[in-house]
């Protein structure tokens, strides 16, 4: 009974976090720390919950979206919120494989030791601002423009708040700094030196790949 309750104790615990990250995040970027097999594999679902969210977030501030109606074999809604479950999603989870690795390096250039695993977890962790966006701005935004978000010259009226979708951005740059300096315990100039060399190189990565 008790190592049955070891590990659903840590999976609640990780749980918790998703919301903790966004009051509390040096308590959980230090329990990331740990990388025994158990805590690993508890935050696993967690990670990669919002990881899928944070994706559907970013995936509606992409330009492609104003046109996304456009098409008559997309005009219903039910159809639109899948296609953007599902490209969220596979775009959530190849920008967590891909900006975890320049993270990774981008450290490891700074004299990180930690693992590519790591950085991950501390990456997806700090896209909880990004993934609450689509359940505290996303709405809104939706319940103002409607449809006309997804058509070429659709209404202006709510696009007096787009910018306001990059204060979630930049609310995860500001944990993933936390996280950074919390994990491998640097200066604050060491720290800031890393993050702003992992969000150079990844604003270039997502250049590059919206051109291709």
């Amino acid at each position: 009974m008790v190592t049955k309750a070891e590990p659903r104790s840590a999976d609640r615990a990780w749980l918790l976090r998703v919301l903790v990250v966004l009051q509390s995040p040096r308590a959980v970027f230090a329990a990331i720390r740990d990388e025994s097999k158990a805590e690993v594999e508890a935050r696993q679902e967690p990670i990669t919950a919002l990881v899928w969210l944070a994706g559907m977030s970013a995936v509606l501030a992409a330009p492609a979206m104003n046109t996304l109606m456009d098409d008559p074999a997309r005009h219903d809604a039910i159809v639109v919120a899948i296609l953007i479950f599902l490209a969220g999603g596979i775009y959530g989870v190849a920008v967590y494989w891909v900006l975890g690795a320049v993270l990774y390096y981008a450290c490891r250039w700074f004299g990180s030791h930690g693992t590519y695993r790591r950085a991950r977890h501390v990456l997806g962790f700090a896209l909880a601002p990004v993934a609450l966006a689509l359940v505290v701005f996303w709405p809104f935004r939706i319940a103002i423009e409607g449809r006309d978000l997804f058509r070429y010259g659709g209404s202006d009226g709510g696009h007096v708040f787009a910018d306001a979708f990059y204060v979630f951005v930049a609310w995860a740059v500001v944990l993933l700094t936390i996280g950074v300096r919390t994990v491998h315990g640097w200066s604050r100039a060491r720290t800031l030196a890393a993050v702003v060399t992992t969000t150079a190189l990844s604003t270039l990565v997502l250049l590059v790949s919206s051109l291709l």
